[in-house]
């Protein structure tokens, strides 16, 4: 299906998922709750919006280099486009460049991030996603996943990732996708999807996936936010325009959250692919995932406590 009917019933009992405060009504809470996600309209400006566009199209262009960012190109389009925002797919680990990171301290973000975190806010994972047209190997296809499968700290519930259309977001051009109600699940085990043509790297999705369970396709429009919980599974569908679906987000954590060890876990497979990937890049032989996560780490409001 391609929409659901989402869950609007008041239930009798105490909020798990969101905290006590003045920014969010009370059906807002129970929509966050029943659902795992809530969708803000028009919560970030253009004047922002545009400057962001421009921050990326300057990255692209090599013009900015912050520290730690990693830049995920279509390698198969660079001989056609060269060194532009129509090879470069995804830029990730932002929080050294300061226009950018503007996103994540935004005072009209962080209002409704507080109602999941509470007042001590870290900015742990930043992303400017540029899903490019796509062809039949569905390349930009991110399969149906889990964000708490790249994450060594709990608790869920104090982690909400804050996801802004920099255009508008449809069906046509790859929008996202839900699976309401099931960040009340457990975490499930991940991996690459079998698909022909390519994977990209760290693209994990669902090993085993439940097509019985009603997705939801998030119609959104420029400076739209939709703020969801990490449990919540969630992926997003083919560009087929010819132009550019660009998206800029944040996970954000209380900094209260604790680090776990992830051996003999589900996650554990994920630790030694992103170690590989570290002792490649940055020729070192020891480094844990909770390493990786406390160097993307960024205090942004209140007391930095644990991550």
């Amino acid at each position: 299906p391609t929409s659901a009917q989402v869950s609007v019933a008041p239930h009798s009992g105490g909020f798990c998922y969101t905290l006590d405060n003045d920014v969010l009504t009370p059906e807002q809470r129970q929509f966050y709750e029943d659902n795992g996600y809530l969708l803000i309209k028009n919560l970030v400006s253009d004047e922002d919006i545009e400057r962001f566009r421009k921050e990326f199209t300057r990255i692209c262009k090599r013009e900015v280099k912050p520290p730690g960012m990693m830049i995920m190109k279509d390698e198969s389009r660079r001989s056609q486009f060269g060194q532009s925002e129509s090879v470069v797919n995804k830029v990730q680990d932002f929080q050294e460049d300061a226009e950018l990171f503007r996103y994540c301290t935004l005072p009209e973000v962080l209002k409704y991030v507080e109602c999941f975190t509470g007042p001590n806010i870290m900015a742990m994972h930043t992303m400017l996603i540029n899903k490019l047209p796509d062809s039949d190997t569905q390349t930009f296809l991110h399969p149906m996943h889990q964000d708490l499968h790249y994450f060594p700290f709990r608790p869920a519930a104090r982690i909400v990732c804050a996801w802004t259309a920099m255009e508008r977001a449809d069906q046509n051009n790859g929008c996202l996708i839900v699976q309401p109600g099931t960040h009340k699940t457990s975490l499930k085990p991940h991996g690459y999807p079998e698909w022909e043509g390519k994977t990209n790297k760290l693209f994990h999705g669902l090993l085993d996936e439940d097509e019985k369970i009603p997705k939801v396709h998030l119609v959104m429009e420029k400076g739209d936010t939709v703020f969801f919980h990490p449990l919540l599974i969630h992926g997003s569908g083919i560009n087929r325009t010819s132009g550019f679906r660009k998206s800029i987000s944040c996970h954000f954590a209380s900094s209260e959250c604790h680090y776990i060890d992830v051996k003999n876990t589900t996650q554990e497979h994920l630790e030694k692919e992103l170690q590989e990937m570290v002792s490649k890049k940055y020729d070192t032989t020891s480094v844990e995932l909770k390493d990786i996560w406390n160097f993307r780490a960024r205090l942004v409001q209140g007391e930095r406590i644990n991550l």
